[in-house]
């Protein structure tokens, strides 16, 4: 019983970022990758292979927020033991922050990422299958 309602209070990893995220970002997010799947629409196989493969490598959001925190939270520590334990402050803030995002899927970070256009997995994914799909389609 307890295990059903942690369920349903927790988002799923696919929505939790998109839900947290203001809808016009959102759909700026949407706007800027059918722009991209309609440029390719025009170009060659190769191009869209070389688009593909660029979005192998793109950034997700996740991936991101892991970094910066897991950074800040090494670099706070560091300096934690090294000039004035007050830096131990900022160590454990990071940390909590990536524990809220990993429960809650928010966090003032994931707000500046959507912000700057980084876009999650799922997002990456759909313009990845729509290029496969360009390139699958008959002649």
């Amino acid at each position: 019983m307890e295990l059903d309602l942690a369920k349903e209070q927790l988002p799923s990893t696919q929505s939790k970022v998109n839900e947290h995220t203001p809808d016009h970002i959102n759909q700026q997010i949407e706007r800027e990758t059918e722009a991209s799947v309609n440029y390719y629409k025009r170009q060659g196989e190769q191009e869209i292979q070389e688009r593909i493969n660029q979005l192998d490598s793109e950034w997700d959001t996740e991936r991101l927020m892991k970094v910066n925190m897991a950074s800040l939270a090494a670099i706070s520590a560091l300096l934690a033991v090294r000039s004035n334990r007050k830096w131990a402050i900022l160590a454990g803030a990071s940390s909590a922050a990536i524990i809220q995002h990993a429960l809650q899927g928010w966090t003032p970070a994931i707000v500046i990422f959507r912000k700057m256009g980084i876009r999650t997995t799922d997002e990456i994914n759909r313009e990845k299958k729509a290029l496969q799909n360009l390139l699958n389609k008959p002649e």
